[in-house]
């Protein structure tokens, strides 16, 4: 039976090692919790915030976030199995190393956010908002990249090779390095304003 939780305010709850089930969370406030090597799977955060929240080691398998703000928290080493985050904002937290395995992360704000060497193969970033992130060296291999705003992300050594980069504002990266396929390398010529032709 999903228990579902309303309008709580949580405040320095240790959660390390616990295991949460189809736990649905709606309007909750999460401060100073311990999410330590925590596992979490099925359950659904709308509308949270999260706040030095320490996920370290965690692993959320099959969850929602949807429309959440996480501020200042640790997600180091944390493991995002087929999860959904969309709208969810990252604000000043640490997100390195992360294990990415597919999901829906469209709408996310990333701005800023220091992802080198991530793994994001697969992912659905649609619309989301990379803008000064530190991509240098992540695996964007077959992402859904469209319409993501990556205004002065670094990319350098990044694989994009596969990736939607619809709707994409392509000149101006730093792309130094990153690996790239036929389809892509037309279209940043063409936002260079290049006359590509077969």
């Amino acid at each position: 039976m999903t228990q579902h939780r309303v309008e709580e305010r949580i405040v320095g709850a240790d959660w390390a090692l616990d295991e949460f089930e189809r736990i649905q969370f709606e309007r909750c406030e999460f401060i100073d919790v311990d999410l330590t090597e925590a596992a979490l799977a099925g359950c659904v955060f709308t509308n949270c915030v999260l706040a030095n929240v320490r996920a370290n080691a965690a692993t959320f398998t099959r969850c929602a976030l949807l429309h959440c703000v996480i501020r200042r928290s640790s997600l180091f080493d944390a493991t995002f199995d087929d999860c959904k985050l969309t709208g969810t904002q990252f604000l000043d937290c640490t997100l390195r190393p992360l294990r990415v395995v597919g999901g829906d992360w469209a709408f996310v704000l990333l701005r800023g956010q220091d992802l080198t060497g991530t793994k994001l193969s697969g992912l659905r970033l649609r619309e989301a908002d990379l803008s000064e992130a530190n991509l240098s060296r992540v695996d964007l291999t077959g992402a859904d990249l469209g319409y993501a705003r990556l205004t002065n992300a670094k990319l350098r050594g990044a694989d994009l090779r596969g990736a939607d980069l619809a709707g994409v504002q392509l000149r101006g990266l730093d792309v130094t390095g990153a690996r790239i396929d036929l389809a892509q390398a037309a279209l940043f010529a063409a936002a260079y304003g290049a006359d590509v032709r077969p």
